[in-house]
């Protein structure tokens, strides 16, 4: 009698402890849950805080671009490589266009390094009055031309920006008549794009 009770009792006694132990151990397994849980919820809280934070960045650095070019344009004209100088009497926003054409045909032995000097894809200089033809400015129509493209790269300009000044565009003219040279000076513009960030 007293071994079936004293097993009777360990019987209970290992039921109750194999109870416990299943219930500590779902205790534990909930545990863990919530600490998963917790961390997914901090994470989660984490990259909404950074999203936030990091979403002004790239409108931000576009409108900072932006006011670069629009810098760079208005300083272009007065670049030693575009501006007028001596020769046309020193005039402010003035674009010696023979200056330019030059540049324009021994750029593409440095395209990448003036590309990565200026930062820009696309520079262009567009008379606007007289205006000819839209004739986009070669060696065998110059200077009868009204689109000098300095340096033009048609993808990026696709996706690009871009900023524009009015300036003067002055040139050695030959007259036959007097057999001298004069300074011809009309209306221009030039026009930088830059390639927009994604």
């Amino acid at each position: 009698m007293k071994s079936k009770k004293s097993q009777d009792v360990k019987s209970k006694i290992s039921s109750v402890s194999l109870f416990q132990e299943k219930r500590s151990q779902m205790k534990i397994q909930q545990m863990a849950f919530m600490l998963i849980a917790v961390m997914i919820f901090f994470a989660l809280v984490g990259l909404l805080i950074l999203s936030v934070g990091f979403s002004g960045l790239k409108e931000k650095a576009s409108a900072l671009q932006e006011e670069n070019a629009k810098l760079l344009v208005s300083r272009l004209a007065n670049s030693p490589e575009f501006s007028c100088g001596q020769a046309f009497g020193s005039k402010e926003n003035c674009i010696d266009l023979d200056k330019v054409f030059v540049l324009k045909n021994n750029i593409n032995n440095y395209k990448n390094k003036n590309k990565n000097f200026w930062g820009v894809s696309d520079i262009e200089i567009i008379r606007i009055y007289p205006a000819n033809k839209n004739l986009i400015c070669a060696s065998a129509n110059y200077p009868d031309c009204d689109t000098l493209k300095l340096i033009s790269d048609p993808e990026e300009k696709t996706t690009g920006i871009s900023a524009e000044n009015f300036v003067s565009l002055c040139r050695k003219e030959y007259d036959s008549e007097s057999y001298s040279t004069y300074d011809k000076c009309e209306l221009g513009k030039v026009v930088v794009w830059y390639e927009k960030i994604q």
